[in-house]
């Protein structure tokens, strides 16, 4: 229910020059070509009165995100302005040639129509999604448009996103925090709250007639001898509070994400430690970033909208030992020890994404600091520990930087088969050229610690989306024979 439902329609156009029939004909076909739902608005639009009519056609039929088709050169200004005038994400395509014995009466020239399209687009300052080549045939454009479908739901999400913070950034954790000019930029609301506003929610929620179902769904999750039992109405009751205070204050928005302080005050006052329950809601499409990282947290609901599964957010945490690498990497693998390295964070990761050894445990840095040595853990327990499965991922981020820039990067690799022997939720990462990408590209565009990862390749569709939303800077992590702008030839 927090991921937008993307309701598609097509509307073609026609250069007044050109047969009407050849784009209804050629809209008709794409239609019939397409294995999905797919709104035709009846009208074609000619010129600016048609488009007009047009918007209200598909506004009316509820469509959230729409197929421009050039069926032939098309008329530069009304269907540019269709993307002005429509309320959501507008992808643009173009009809190819059908026959080499109908290049008279059924010649469309959309091939031409499509460079004037693109150049009004920008003179107007419109973003809309252009595939790599948009010039088909009914099924290649029908093929297109599956692909257009993540892209506008990550982009319909963004632009209906309230993100809610509790508490300011823990003490020298400058990394998660970021100014807000970008999060309007791109559209998104924020509700920044005190953690002491999260406490007096949570203490009303005692004694919720919910609680007992939420606990016995945490327990058949977990399943016995992997999570307390006596933490669990506690975690329950946190739970609830959270999907209550995202219900009660997403306002004009229709989805939410969160951004919360985590340590050193919480464990103290609640009593446990919240990345359990931060998990079940990223596996429920609400997710929630550590230590108030804002930005982390747009970056994860994007992943999950392109991904329509669950995401999570990592520190890029620790090197790979070499004896580790050499003993179960190298062997079986083309990785260098540099290609590698461990992601962590405390717990948040979904259970679904992790091996089946993981448990609610503690948390073992909180533990030294905030209990006394030696004792039993108590309040540093409810985290979520154990190794992340094997598993392509894309580790990426939307950041705004100190310059009120926004920034990006995407690298795609995987969650390797090799056992961490460590703490926290941690698995074994490789990303091709991981080493020049961690110098070239998160030290010198100075990124923070915190990634976002998304459990399959979805870098096309990320970037895609990026693209959409205005961000010129899309890093990536680059081919040996690629070099960065900054990385020169000399070595010592």
């Amino acid at each position: 229910m927090n991921i937008p439902n993307v309701k598609l329609g097509i509307v073609a156009v026609s250069r007044d020059c050109f047969p009407i029939e050849l784009s209804e004909k050629r809209r008709k076909a794409i239609v019939e070509a397409y294995k999905g739902e797919l709104y035709e608005c009846p009208v074609t639009v000619e010129n600016e009165t048609d488009m007009q009519k047009a918007v209200e056609d598909v506004s009316k039929a509820g469509c959230n995100a729409l197929v421009v088709f050039l069926g032939n050169f098309g008329p530069e200004t009304p269907e540019t302005l269709i993307a002005k005038n429509f309320n959501g994400p507008c992808m643009f395509v173009a009809a190819a040639e059908e026959s080499e014995n109908d290049l008279i009466n059924g010649r469309g020239d959309a091939y031409c129509g499509m460079l004037n399209c693109s150049y009004n687009l920008g003179m107007r300052h419109l973003n809309a999604y252009i595939p790599d080549y948009p010039v088909g045939t009914a099924d290649e454009i029908a093929d297109m448009i599956k692909n257009f479908i993540p892209v506008a739901r990550a982009v319909i999400g963004v632009k209906n996103l309230k993100i809610i913070t509790f508490g300011p950034r823990p003490q020298d954790f400058f990394a998660c925090n970021a100014p807000i000019k970008g999060l309007y930029e791109l559209g998104v609301e924020i509700e920044e709250n005190s953690e002491l506003d999260l406490l007096v929610s949570y203490k009303k929620h005692k004694g919720d007639p919910r609680i007992p179902d939420v606990m016995k769904e945490m327990a058949q999750e977990m399943g016995d001898g992997n999570f307390y039992h006596d933490l669990n109405e506690r975690m329950a009751q946190y739970e609830l509070t959270l999907l209550d205070w995202a219900e009660e204050h997403k306002g004009s928005r229709k989805y939410v994400a969160f951004a919360n302080k985590c340590w050193p005050a919480f464990p103290s006052q609640f009593g446990f430690e919240p990345c359990y329950v931060n998990s079940r809601l990223a596996s429920k499409g609400i997710p929630i970033a550590c230590e108030v990282d804002i930005y982390g947290a747009l970056s994860e609901y994007i992943g999950a909208c392109a991904s329509l599964d669950a995401v999570t957010i990592l520190d890029i945490n620790n090197s790979v030992p070499k004896d580790m690498y050499e003993k179960h990497i190298k062997p079986s693998t083309d990785y260098k020890l540099t290609d590698t390295f461990m992601g962590f964070h405390c717990g948040n990761t979904p259970s679904c994404k992790m091996c089946s050894g993981r448990a609610i445990k503690y948390q073992l840095i909180q533990h030294r600091v905030l209990e006394p040595e030696g004792s039993e853990p108590d309040i540093s327990r409810g985290t979520l520990e154990g190794d992340i499965a094997p598993s392509d991922i894309t580790f990426f981020r939307l950041q705004c930087d100190s310059e009120g820039v926004l920034r990006s990067y995407i690298a795609q690799g995987e969650v390797l088969d090799v056992r961490t022997k460590s703490f926290g939720g941690i698995g074994v990462f490789a990303i091709p050229e991981m080493g020049r990408f961690y110098r070239n590209v998160l030290i010198a565009k100075r990124f923070p610690h915190h990634g976002a990862v998304a459990f399959g390749h979805y870098g096309k569709i990320l970037s895609e989306v990026f693209k959409y939303l205005g961000v010129k800077d899309i890093a990536y992590n680059r081919p040996a024979q690629i070099p960065y702008p900054n990385e020169l030839p000399f070595k010592f």
